[in-house]
């Protein structure tokens, strides 16, 4: 029987709009990222200080999140711990009915898909609305975001329309002027009644308390100023040591996730409104989610806590360009999505995620802090396999191939036994339909059949003349 795992890869394989979509955000993302790269001076240098000042601050993870506490509390930030997603969310749900919120807006924020805040508040009486354009479609679809940057990456423009035909009542357009036009009729009306805005945090500086925020649309500056209450929600791995640190990974961010030199809102907030300024919220609460993050730490994917959450190895990655976000399961996908969520969740029900992959290093490749993302996938299946999580098929199949392998004479027999089986099986160039384990590769692809002879047997034949 197929895990939900590969039920949901085969319904997204079977989706040829989706691919089409999916092949062409995440090459012009990829594009992007080449260019904006080029223009970076010394930008090797960059990431290597960016990486080191990560994981530097990963080893001292505690003290340097009692010193960011320090300094929020000393900007007037009310600061807040939270062992689990419900935890972080209740308390949300107790400061908005101290508050006595009746409407939330939010930024865009992926820690709140993690614990589905959404839901809790709605749940606890109050009306909340997401006002990032993308989170806001994927709002009225019912639906989850499908990538880190871009939520809708999976939608058309004609889905887009329809949706908000049918959810907001407006005329069918495809016309994306005019759909972000009937969105931000109806956000700015939520903006000038929200009691809270809530947001996530790109960055915290642990120097100085502050929380930085980086948006391409005005509603990251509508939230943290226009509600007399404003909510952080973070976790406790998105700090930088200073100002200076920031400046860099600011640089690296914005280049790794849309291509540009600098995204177009960069918001920083360190507390509440002076008592001398007009604008800004009566109140700031800062909280710091846990939610399995420990538990990473502690284990040997720990590296992955440096992410910033750019979304280039999605955009490079093979196996999300032909699945899409939705087939990873959870809030988070790609490459990184494969490692946090088994991460956050146990492997037990997500251990089909680290075999995600085609292990190609591109991810790796594009990763703005150098993060070893094969090396921790492949640390993640040998943990699946040491727990007994692999199927029976598979531990069979494996334990077969390693008493094959230590034998030159019977892995050479087997390989050519399996040649003539494969050769036998079709007069074409391709088996459509192949035995055995091999016939989950032909359930979505065809399989080249293989040469009269292998690579070694062609070259001795050369080097005698034959």
């Amino acid at each position: 029987m197929s895990s939900p795992f590969q039920q949901r890869v085969l319904a997204a394989m079977g989706d040829q709009g989706l691919r089409s979509a999916l092949d062409r955000a995440t090459a012009q993302l990829g594009d992007r990222r080449k260019n904006a790269f080029s223009s970076l001076d010394h930008s090797d240098l960059i990431r290597d200080i960016s990486r080191y000042a990560k994981m530097d601050l990963l080893r001292d993870l505690s003290g340097n999140l009692q010193r960011f506490e320090h300094a929020l509390q000393d900007n007037g930030a009310q600061v807040h711990w939270a062992e689990d997603g419900p935890r972080a969310n209740s308390i949300i749900v107790d400061i908005a009915r101290q508050g006595r919120v009746k409407l939330a807006v939010k930024s865009k924020s992926m820690v709140t898909e993690e614990t589905h805040l959404n839901e809790a508040l709605e749940h606890a009486g109050m009306e909340v609305v997401d006002t990032d354009l993308g989170e806001y479609i994927v709002q009225l679809a019912r639906s989850r975001p499908s990538h880190i940057i871009a939520p809708i990456i999976h939608m058309s423009r004609a889905d887009v329309g329809r949706v908000m035909e049918q959810r907001i009542g407006v005329p069918f357009s495809d016309d994306p002027q005019t759909l972000a036009r009937y969105a931000r009729e109806r956000l700015r009306t939520y903006f000038l009644r929200a009691d809270m805005g809530i947001t996530g945090a790109n960055f915290g500086v642990v120097e100085t308390g502050t929380i930085c925020l980086v948006t391409n649309e005005g509603n990251g500056g509508m939230v943290t100023t226009l509600p007399r209450i404003h909510v952080v929600l973070m976790g406790i791995e998105k700090l930088v040591p200073t100002l200076a640190h920031l400046d860099l990974f600011l640089k690296i961010l914005a280049r790794s996730a849309t291509g540009q030199k600098l995204s177009v809102y960069t918001t920083l907030v360190s507390g509440p409104r002076a008592r001398d300024h007009e604008s800004g919220p009566e109140e700031v609460h800062v909280i710091l989610l846990d939610n399995g993050r420990s538990n990473i730490l502690a284990g040997e994917t720990a590296e992955i806590l440096g992410c910033i959450r750019c979304g280039a190895c999605l955009n490079a990655c093979p196996v999300y360009k032909n699945i899409g976000g939705h087939a990873y399961g959870d809030t988070y996908s790609g490459p990184i999505g494969a490692i946090v969520t088994p991460g956050l969740k146990g492997l037990h029900d997500w251990k089909d995620l680290p075999g995600a992959s085609s292990l190609c290093g591109a991810c790796r490749e594009v990763c703005p802090v150098r993060l070893d993302i094969p090396k921790m996938l492949l640390s993640l299946r040998k943990t699946s396999i040491e727990q007994g999580l692999s199927t029976f098929d598979m531990r069979m199949a494996m334990t077969a191939f390693g008493i094959v392998a230590r034998s030159p004479n019977l892995y050479r027999f087997f390989a050519a036994l399996v040649r003539w089986v494969l050769r036998r099986s079709t007069q074409q160039a391709w088996v459509k339909t192949a035995p055995g384990l091999a016939a989950g590769w032909t359930k979505v692809r065809d399989l080249k059949v293989p040469a009269a002879k292998n690579f070694q047997q062609q070259w001795r034949a050369r080097k005698r003349g034959k």
